[in-house]
């Protein structure tokens, strides 16, 4: 697991009895937060230190979605990769664009982004300084940051899509995964990967988190829609005069007329102007846990340590959120005569890359974490610093942390803390090396 920052990069090393070293090469996204301080440097030392330690040689890259903290090193350490040959590339069927049900997720996440742009810049200039903050911090997993005028402007070097569709064809061959797909054992190998979501269910796909009254609600769908198609719309349909004549709201709080009447505090319950971007919050939220949900998630079962014992997992959940995770109770494999289920390889986990940073809906609780009875390590890829500086204060979420240290307790692997010295564990400024 890679220290550099709030961002996911892991490099899964396989033992391979037909590879010329002996060893089948995977790695997990790259990518780092919008807005963390020398980030292409970062990024690049990474994709150094991953052609260094394979020989230049990525037998599998799996990039789970859409957000730049798992994409951007694609397009920040351009050069780095050109120093890597890279086999296969993995993707989740939620970036097969040929698909009809992908292209209108797609299309709604960029029209979704362009409102919240649209929205956050209109927050600023209504004074709404903190809500239009709260947007930003959301915009910045799609690469999206606001400048000291708070307008809002792409990742330098690309957009997020675009350093999705560079991860893409960086490989000799491109496979969208699905669950529905057998387990991938290459020839040679002891071991084998599942892919586990994203669901093609398109309820359980936008389940971000759980619902005590009803299997699913959708709060936020009404309101968010609406708020989509008011900023997308024509700024000038509708108004009464050209917009030349149009007096600022921030001026007007400068003017006595203005204070004297409109802004007037005996008058305050007629004013309706930052109403209808009530939602705007609530829509960033949506957006962003909607493409956690597309997150391909990976659990490699690792051949028996003894004859007696049982195959064990690494489980690689990305951002997956509630509705991605609650899919993998109904899936089963046939392998080598015996059933395999969802909640059978989460039984069998013992090393755990940590849902979306520690977040509080990235983790379920019954049907997931506490059904891990074997868990030996959780690896979690945080900047708890950077986190507060977005106003995430709950990344990550102490509760999970605690669950998690009682369960493990020195094995609980933070890329921004110092861990423990253990025999299994190799530590540097860069990285943490797990052997198994």
């Amino acid at each position: 697991m890679y220290r550099h920052g709030l961002g996911d990069c892991l490099l899964v090393r396989l033992p391979h009895a037909t590879a010329a070293d002996g060893w089948f090469n995977v790695m997990i996204d790259c990518g780092l937060l919008l807005g963390t301080p020398d980030a292409a440097a970062r990024m690049t030392r990474v994709v150094e230190d991953v052609a260094a330690e394979t020989g230049g040689r990525l037998d599998l890259l799996a990039v789970t979605h859409e957000h730049w903290d798992h994409v951007s090193g694609f397009i920040q350490a351009r050069d780095a990769f050109r120093k890597i040959e890279v086999g296969a590339v993995w993707a989740a069927w939620t970036e097969n664009e040929d698909d009809t049900a992908v292209q209108a997720l797609k299309d709604g996440r960029r029209k979704a982004l362009a409102a919240l742009q649209s929205s956050s810049t209109r927050l600023r200039t209504m004074g709404a300084d903190g809500a239009a903050g709260e947007v930003d911090g959301l915009l910045a997993f799609f690469g999206i940051g606001a400048g000291p005028d708070g307008s809002p402007f792409a990742a330098a070097g690309g957009s997020t899509p675009e350093a999705l569709r560079t991860a893409l064809t960086l490989g000799k061959e491109l496979r969208y995964c699905r669950p529905s797909d057998p387990p991938f054992q290459p020839e040679g190998a002891d071991w084998r990967i599942y892919v586990l979501g994203p669901p093609r269910d398109a309820v359980l796909l936008k389940k971000s988190d759980p619902s005590k009254r009803t299997p699913e609600t959708y709060p936020l769908a009404a309101a968010a829609e609406g708020l989509v198609t008011a900023l997308g719309a024509d700024e000038d349909a509708g108004r009464p005069f050209n917009r030349a004549w149009a007096i600022p709201m921030a001026r007007t709080r400068e003017l006595e007329f203005f204070q004297r009447t409109y802004h007037a505090e005996a008058e305050a319950w007629r004013s309706i102007d930052e109403d209808w971007l009530g939602t705007t919050t609530e829509l960033a939220l949506k957006l962003d846990s909607d493409t956690n949900n597309t997150s391909l998630v990976l659990a490699i079962e690792l051949p028996a340590a003894t004859p007696e014992g049982e195959p064990e997992v690494l489980l690689f959940a990305a951002d997956a959120q509630v509705g991605n995770w609650l899919s993998w109770q109904d899936l089963t494999w046939t392998v080598d005569g015996r059933t395999v289920t969802g909640p059978d390889l989460l039984k069998r986990t013992t090393l755990y890359k940590v849902g979306h940073h520690g977040s509080h809906n990235a983790t379920l609780r019954e049907k997931g974490l506490e059904l891990m009875d074997g868990l030996r390590v959780a690896l979690i890829p945080v900047d708890e610093a950077i986190a507060k500086k977005k106003r995430w204060n709950q990344m990550p979420r102490a509760s999970i942390i605690e669950r998690l240290n009682a369960m493990v307790p020195g094995a609980v692997l933070r890329s921004d803390e110092d861990a423990a010295d253990q025999p299994w564990l190799t530590k540097d400024a860069l990285y943490y090396e797990v052997t198994l």
